[in-house]
């Protein structure tokens, strides 16, 4: 293949078939396919073990990777998650008639083809189809080449599903995950409505550099859980371990512990043995390196500049002292990706200036940042989490993938 112009072509042709179904039909579609997923839950499971088997063990993407009968069924369900929710799309906004007689109304209308390119997480593939189905749009999905078989056989189940309604298979399209296609795809301005990039942030940067087609970014999260002076500490060696180590992989995962000076000590002392017990690497700054060293920690590293707002994505984490919540605001203005911020804190007013002046999508007091999630959040399920401002900020799920359309009736009115 030498483009995928014919692709393009073919998901703008699609936007009509899918815009024009009802309410009931794009559950009973979304229905089927729950269970078309659950009836062919081992087949899935053997293509993923052909991803798997290329992926080292090492590699800490491989969690996100791993597709089991469990986390197939938990797929099935979103998509159940997805039918019970509203129709986000024909929905009256405002009413008004103007002095003339003009009738102007205001509703929300698909946004029409929805590109999403995204790493190594094959329940992307179903989540994006089935949130872009209900909300009567097209998607085109560019995953990559790590999960190319998981990928491929999600993509034809949901086809499979789509002809069983005799609609156009193209509503869901799997594009190349070659790079040379990628240029095309950033630039396709007459095909493409929306890109939303899902993944590292090379991959967000090099979308938002390079695109042409109005960009959704999905953002990296470097997250931050600060434990304050007054901190219940058992507390919050529990809310940080399990931000830390219950899903590393993912973007709501802790990347920075803020610890203040006047309990940093005991604080390391309860979390030490939590962290050590899945091999947590800790890059810490002075203060708290000689802490754990003292305690014997044993996967210690003294934290450089670069270990403080970087998304680790893995069994490892940086440790940083401060004097109190203004140094702690500080720290997180310079160094945070405006994802998902924790304060662990019994101080109310402390923790009302948390949640007031830090600038992040999600804000948590007393809270694992693991909570921020379309699903956890009554979504139903999430295209990513968006850390920009413009449309969509938080969990980007149904309700962000309309846009507005002004319907205007009159009876010759000329201005």
């Amino acid at each position: 293949m030498e483009s995928i112009q014919t692709l393009l072509e073919q998901a703008s042709q699609a936007t009509t078939a899918v815009k024009l179904l009802s309410d009931g039909e794009k559950q009973a579609l979304l229905k089927a396919l729950a269970a078309k997923l659950r009836a062919n839950s081992e087949a899935i499971i053997i293509e993923n073990k052909k991803d798997l088997d290329r992926m080292p063990d090492t590699d800490p993407k491989k969690d996100r990777l791993l597709l089991n009968a469990a986390r197939i069924e938990d797929l099935a369900k979103s998509v159940e998650d997805i039918v019970a929710l509203p129709d986000p799309t024909n929905q009256l906004l405002s009413e008004k008639t103007l002095a003339n007689g003009l009738l102007v109304r205001k509703i929300t209308v698909p946004l029409g083809v929805v590109g999403v390119i995204y790493e190594s997480r094959p329940n992307v593939t179903v989540d994006v189809a089935a949130l872009c189905i209900r909300s009567g749009n097209v998607c085109l999905l560019r995953g990559g080449t790590d999960a190319f078989y998981t990928n491929s056989v999600l993509v034809s189940l949901i086809q499979d599903v789509l002809a069983s309604f005799d609609l156009d298979i193209n509503i869901v399209q799997l594009l190349p995950a070659d790079r040379k296609f990628m240029p095309e795809l950033l630039t396709a301005t007459k095909y493409v409505d929306i890109l939303i990039p899902r993944g590292s942030q090379q991959l967000i940067d090099y979308v938002r550099e390079h695109a042409s087609v109005p960009v959704i970014e999905t953002g990296a999260g470097v997250c931050h859980t600060y434990v304050e002076q007054t901190a219940d500490l058992d507390s919050a060696a529990n809310i940080v371990t399990n931000a830390k180590v219950s899903r590393p992989s993912v973007c709501n995962s802790l990347d920075t512990v803020l610890a203040d000076r006047a309990v940093v000590a005991p604080l390391l002392k309860l979390l030490a043995p939590k962290l050590e017990a899945y091999h947590v690497e800790i890059f810490a700054d002075p203060e708290a390196y000689k802490i754990l060293k003292d305690l014997k920690y044993p996967y210690l590293q003294q934290a450089v500049e670069a270990d403080f707002g970087r998304e680790f994505l893995d069994f490892k984490c940086s440790v940083k002292t401060v004097e109190n919540l203004d140094e702690a605001l500080k720290h997180i203005r310079k160094f945070s990706s405006k994802h998902s911020e924790a304060i662990v804190s019994q101080n109310d007013e402390l923790c009302e200036r948390f949640l007031n002046e830090v600038d992040a999508a999600a804000v948590f007091t007393n809270a694992s940042t693991r909570f921020t999630d379309g699903g956890v959040f009554g979504l139903g399920a999430e295209i990513g989490i968006s850390t920009q401002k413009l449309h969509a900020r938080g969990p980007f799920a149904l309700e962000k993938l309309v846009t507005e359309k002004w319907i205007v009736r009159g009876q010759g009115q000329t201005r």
